[in-house]
């Protein structure tokens, strides 16, 4: 039994997925290794492609994987066992594979099929599906099937994503940890049998919506270069919406195992970023027009692109003998008799806004009526696709306002409002939108597509997905009753020549954006951000959901303790440079005083004449002077290296001539404006610099308030000697040519001028700041400046993208490093 304190699901996403009946045949496994098929588990250490390796036969193919498979399921009709399959021509993951149209592309489906197989029936569907469809069905138990759907994503997920929080009981949607464990239990049933299929280092993988968000991490645990999109069909809420979820880390990590992450508006990708980066501390960028998440060395794509029609498929209906016949019935039953047809198409549910459209009729044949006994609504209400108490409320208020309408404003041969809630053939549906003069969407939160083939006006909820790029439409607040009226007034009053412009600007839209282009797009962005796959070195860590891959150059290594242990044995003189904040000390320490433990350490190694050792910091000369009095022999160099001195007795210097700081008179006003404007931001003034640290303010909006003062301090300063950079939570202003690349020059050429010529190197650092002494380092290493086959070491901390070759995990393996070669420092000098 799961304890309720699980909050990482360890054994749950590491362990086996529960059984249910008895064993099923496995579906035979592509191999990427001639002859051998090995048992994958969910260990880390066992993760696949940790290193480059050579592909099998290179072949185009395309996994995706949603809740439900393409697939239309139907008993025989002799009563015998058995099952009769089709294509469900429908269903978006169809229209996807005909918008590819490349007979090159092979695709596979994976997902469950709408209907219940019995247990003693799956090998056979199966296998049946697979050679007939490639499609790869996942059995779920009915009870676990509930609770994933029915429970987590359509009763706490999918109100979440539509702004509905459970504020009380009622409402239902409290987080339920039980469902929760359903979902993920899920999750990992489809990793399983994308496992049975998938030629990893090869294929493509597409996950779809909201059903199947923690899949990333389990396929990226199995396969480490696995080629991953995932694009969310629903809204992603805003920061402070998602943020009430208790699992809200959990999916934000297991998404961004992903290589790709589609959304249909850039409000809904902002809302993501936005949660990154509150939640996670992650920022992103946009690198020649490409958003990306930089995380743990990976770059994750963020694509915006709303899904499209099947423009093929609608050309195809509108031929058809049937959809003809029924335009024509529609066309005597409306038009001939004088009546204008407005249509609305909406899954009955809570979130689709029909009771809000109802109630603009009402209000249009209340303010308009002349309107009346002319103007007919068609609602169409497509089955809900949850079930429980909002849908039963949604459906009851539907009934009854439909039939208020109807008794108010009905006469003998005319309703106001036709309710159809019986589910219509695809192409008599496309007859409603061909005989339609305005198709009204107005929808309170939906990540709808366009779906109109016909020249009518469009009145569509400025909330739903496509509303952006339907510019021709007339754009409405759903909750605005009045305003939705005189939309659809308007629509109907409009000039034919007015309408057929703008009917003529969304079909080129539309056209040109179908469901094909959408794939192509998507797809041709999951192959870029993929390319670096092969040139990168890959770790997994973490457990459970908090796993993720470490994707680095593959020369970067760890720096173990034997290796520099012996090299500085092996060596007599010796360079060390270390960064203090960050490295020395963890910065998230509010006393950023050194303790005695790397007092001594540091005077160990100083104590040593072949050693020169270098503290470089952001700090004041004061500061560090205070702080580091008890080391005699300790170089240090403040301000990024402005001053430094070699040894506690000399004097300070400057790394270049001293400067006017009269710009200051200038910065610090402007600094102080956005100071007094962005609350938890604060001013450090040093003796050449002045830095605004927005750490304690909110972080979106002290980036953006960052991004303008840089912008304000750039066009100020642009006369002065001074360099305006932004760094980690900070935008700060410094003379020009200062950096800590400076301090390592300094200290070769001081060892140079001295005869020392250093056959040990090592150099520590944590930030952007200390990759200009990695530079210098490394660039040194053919100069006269370091002994020929010096054993040279730039280590950062973290293992992220850096110029340094080695790196430690955080400041506690730094303080061990460092300890361990104070040891060996003590023991080599003579007492």
């Amino acid at each position: 039994m799961v304890s309720k304190s699980y909050s990482n699901l360890l054994e749950l996403a590491s362990g086996e997925a529960p059984s249910f009946g008895r064993m099923r045949r496995r579906i035979p496994r592509i191999m990427t290794v001639a002859g051998i098929i090995s048992d994958l588990d969910d260990d880390p250490a066992d993760s696949v492609c940790s290193d480059p390796s050579s592909s099998s036969v290179q072949r185009d193919r395309i996994i995706i994987v949603a809740n439900q498979l393409p697939i239309r399921a139907q008993r025989k009709s002799d009563n015998s066992k058995g099952w009769i399959f089709s294509w469900d021509e429908n269903s978006l993951l169809l229209q996807l594979k005909d918008g590819l149209g490349d007979d090159d592309i092979e695709v596979i489906y994976v997902g469950c099929l709408k209907e219940e197989i019995h247990v003693n029936e799956q090998d056979e569907v199966s296998q049946i599906l697979l050679d007939t469809f490639k499609c790869v069905p996942t059995f779920l138990p009915p009870d676990l099937f509930s609770r994933y759907y029915h429970g987590f994503c359509k009763q706490q997920l999918w109100p979440l994503f539509h702004y509905m929080l459970p504020l009380s009981p009622d409402l239902g949607g409290r987080f339920n940890r039980s469902l929760w464990q359903a979902y993920v239990s899920v999750n990992k049933i489809f990793a399983d049998r994308i496992m049975e299929v998938i030629n990893p280092e090869d294929d493509f993988v597409w996950v779809h919506d909201y059903h199947l968000m923690v899949l990333p991490t389990f396929l990226r645990k199995r396969f480490n270069r696995v080629k991953l999109g995932f694009f969310l069909h629903s809204p992603f809420p805003s920061s402070e919406i998602y943020k009430t979820l208790p699992i809200r880390e959990e999916i934000l990590r297991a998404l961004l195992n992903s290589d790709l992450i589609g959304f249909h508006t850039f409000d809904y990708a902002r809302h993501f970023l936005s949660c990154c980066s509150r939640m996670l501390g992650l920022t992103y960028e946009s690198k020649r027009g490409y958003i990306g998440l930089e995380y743990y060395g990976r770059t994750v794509s963020i694509k915006i692109l709303p899904v499209g029609i099947h423009m093929g498929q609608l050309q195809s209906v509108l031929s058809l003998p049937g959809t003809e016949a029924k335009v024509s019935e529609l066309i005597k039953q409306f038009h001939d008799q004088g009546k204008v047809m407005l249509l609305g198409v909406d899954d009955m549910d809570i979130f689709k806004g029909i009771s809000l459209k109802l109630l603009a009729m009402e209000q249009l044949l209340i303010q308009h009526p002349e309107w009346q006994g002319k103007v007919v609504l068609v609602q169409i209400a497509n089955p809900a696709r949850g079930r429980g108490k909002d849908v039963k409320e949604v459906q009851a208020e539907t009934y009854s306002t439909v039939e208020r309408i109807n008794q108010t404003f009905g006469k003998p041969g005319y309703d106001p409002v036709v309710l159809i809630d019986e589910p219509l053939k695809f192409y008599e549906r496309i007859a409603y939108y061909v005989v339609a003069e305005c198709c009204l969407v107005t929808a309170v939160r939906d990540g709808s597509e366009p779906s109109s083939p016909k020249k009518s006006m469009l009145v569509v909820s400025e909330f739903i997905g496509c509303s952006p790029s339907l510019s021709g439409a007339i754009r409405v607040n759903p909750w605005n009753i009045d305003a939705v009226s005189d939309a659809m007034d308007s629509a109907l009053e409009m000039a034919d020549q007015e309408k057929q412009l703008r009917h003529e600007k969304h079909y080129r839209y539309v056209s040109t954006h179908d469901v094909g282009y959408w794939a192509r797009s998507f797809l041709q962005d999951l192959e870029r951000t993929c390319r670096e796959h092969v040139r990168q070195r890959c770790w997994g860590i973490g457990f459970g959901l908090s796993f993720r891959v470490v994707a680095l150059d593959p020369n970067f290594k760890k720096l173990s303790m034997e290796h520099i242990v012996s090299a500085y044995k092996r060596t007599t003189t010796r360079a060390i440079l270390l960064d203090y904040d960050g490295t020395l000390m963890p910065q998230a320490s509010i006393d950023k005083s050194p303790n005695s433990k790397t007092i001594d350490i540091l005077n160990s190694l100083c104590r040593d004449k072949n050693n020169m050792v270098f503290l470089v910091s952001a700090k004041s000369r004061k500061t560090l002077a205070e702080w580091f009095s008890p080391c005699e022999n300790l170089g240090i160099a403040a301000e990024h290296g402005y001053f430094f001195r070699l040894r506690r007795d000399e004097e300070w210097e400057t790394c270049i001539p001293v400067a006017d700081c009269g710009w200051k008179q200038i910065a610090e006003p402007v600094m102080k404006l956005y100071t007094e404007t962005t609350d938890g931001s604060t001013i450090e003034d040093k003796e050449t610099a002045l830095v605004w640290s927005y750490e304690d303010a909110d972080p979106d909006f002290g980036s953006c308030q960052a991004k303008e003062l840089l912008d304000h301090l750039e066009s100020v300063l642009a006369n002065e000697p001074v360099t305006v950079k932004s760094g980690q939570n900070l935008v700060e202003v410094k003379p020009q040519g200062v950096n800590k690349g400076l301090v390592a020059k300094r200290l070769l050429s001081t060892m140079q001028e001295r005869e020392m010529l250093p056959d040990f190197v090592l150099c520590v650092g944590d930030d952007r700041s200390d990759e200009d002494m990695f530079e210098v380092i490394i660039s040194s290493m053919a100069g006269p400046s370091i002994a020929p086959r010096a054993e040279v070491f730039a280590c950062t901390v973290g293992r992220k993208p850096s110029k340094a070759k080695y790196y430690l995990d955080d400041t506690v393996e730094i303080v061990r490093l460092m300890q361990g070669l104070a040891c060996v420092a003590d023991q080599m000098v003579p007492v």
